[in-house]
């Protein structure tokens, strides 16, 4: 039986696709070697469901569509990094007002592990290599993010193929 690498993730408007591009830009004053994430593929996923097949998904598509949620305002906070071992590998900014929403999602759908430390956060690049990776962090974390707030009012189901040079997301 085939399966899908899926995920349930909500998209931006396009003026914080905007306010995203522009942060994307600072990072890459810095010399790194890595990928932006394109325009396109900025998603903020609220659960990772891994590789599952058709009749899975429709269980999934089963129980999602009995949650219900206001319009939910959220917004833009700050920037970072994910590090290993004093490197960073991601970049991102971290996004408020998601976290009940996600939990929602997480005890909804019972078959699959809950998430233990869910950080509200948006990947805007991946990092391979740097000669400098403490100036870069610094460099990262002191990126201010305009303020902006906008309004989600769905998620969704998604699937990704990760083909070279970047993954291709459908919905």
């Amino acid at each position: 039986m085939n399966t899908t690498r899926t995920f349930i993730c909500i998209d931006f408007p396009s003026e914080i696709i905007k306010e995203i591009t522009r942060v994307q830009g600072l990072i890459k004053r810095k010399k790194f070697t890595g990928k932006l994430t394109k325009p396109e593929n900025l998603h903020l996923t609220l659960k990772f469901l891994g590789n599952i097949n058709e009749e899975v998904l429709k269980k999934v598509q089963t129980q999602l569509s009995k949650i219900k949620f206001p319009q939910l305002e959220c917004r833009l906070v700050q920037t970072g990094t994910f590090n290993y071992k004093l490197r960073p590998r991601i970049a991102w900014i971290k996004i408020l007002g998601l976290n009940k929403l996600q939990k929602q999602i997480d005890t909804t759908i019972d078959s699959f592990p809950q998430e233990k430390r869910f950080m509200s956060h948006l990947t805007i690049a991946r990092i391979k290599y740097t000669k400098t990776p403490k100036e870069l962090i610094n460099h990262i974390s002191q990126i201010k993010t305009k303020p902006l707030k906008f309004q989600i009012n769905e998620f969704k189901i998604k699937s990704s193929e990760l083909k070279s040079p970047t993954p291709i997301y459908k919905t």
